[in-house]
């Protein structure tokens, strides 16, 4: 399937009505019976109007229903997703079948979110963490832990940067923050209540927001000065939101490299300095 139509639609599927989502579940399952389809066969098939159908291809970024068969028609990821269906793990599944398939689903998962990056989001990103007296990381459950390790990160950058797992003192922090600095928010779902209030804090502060999250429409990205989507597969045992961790790290990896090789000289200075006192404890 095209990936621009696939990507659009796992990155806004929760934040549509159960109408849509069953008119994007038969385009996620019949890619290709949709490809070769009249927008009334369509639309007969699902038990809508024709104009339902219209709307939605709208809502997912084309003009109409000729524009979006055009793109399904004529990507080549389309092309590919037809012979290399994602198989699920299953019970018959051996150790070394179920470690493959988690592999194959992180690189998927890897694959869909590099295809969503953007050059002028990661420019306009670095120049907000640059040009901030401190970066704050947001961050709760288990975007704590990815919030956690881009701190870790963040820590070798010139960068004045700041974390705290306990949420009430994430919180305060927010409550602190001014127009001179910058908060990146981590939530799969964007619908996380906390990692809200504490977007609506930091920007009531007029600080500057970025957000990596797996649902552009959410209200969390609607807050955000820039969001960075991340795209996941889920697998038995393992949650879209577990699975999304990998597509988050990276993006955060990204950044924080980009940041680091703008600043090459203060990089240098700042990791030579935390190898220097890490290396005692290790002698």
């Amino acid at each position: 399937m095209a990936t621009s139509i696939r990507l659009t639609i796992k990155s806004i599927y929760k934040n549509l009505t159960p109408k849509e989502q069953s008119i994007a579940d038969y385009i996620l399952k019949e890619p290709q019976k949709v490809s070769h389809s009249s927008i009334s066969d369509i639309a007969n098939d699902l038990n809508i109007a024709d104009s339902t159908f219209f709307q939605f291809t709208k809502k997912l970024g084309f003009s109409g229903f000729k524009d979006f068969k055009m793109a399904l028609l004529t990507s080549d990821d389309y092309q590919n997703s037809m012979t290399t269906i994602h198989q699920g793990i299953t019970q018959d599944d051996d150790e070394l079948e179920m470690a493959y398939k988690i592999f194959d689903s992180n690189i998927s998962t890897l694959l869909d979110t590099k295809k969503l990056l953007d050059k002028q989001k990661l420019k306009d990103a670095v120049d907000f963490i640059d040009h901030s007296d401190r970066l704050f990381f947001f961050g709760v459950g288990g975007s704590e832990i990815v919030a956690s390790d881009a701190y870790h990160k963040f820590l070798r950058s010139p960068v004045n940067v700041v974390h705290n797992a306990d949420y009430h003192i994430q919180l305060m922090e927010a409550s602190m923050m001014t127009e001179k600095d910058c908060a990146l928010l981590i939530s799969h779902t964007g619908k996380s209540k906390e990692t809200i209030q504490l977007a609506e804090v930091a920007k009531k502060n007029s600080a500057k927001i970025i957000v990596v999250t797996s649902q552009i429409q959410s209200q969390l990205a609607k807050l955000a000065d820039i969001v960075f989507t991340s795209i996941s597969e889920e697998t038995a045992f393992r949650s879209e939101a577990l699975a999304s961790r990998i597509s988050q790290l990276s993006i955060l990896d990204a950044i924080f490299t980009i940041l680091m090789f703008r600043n090459a000289a203060g990089s240098q200075t700042s990791i030579g300095k935390i190898r220097e006192v890490i290396n005692k404890i290790k002698e």
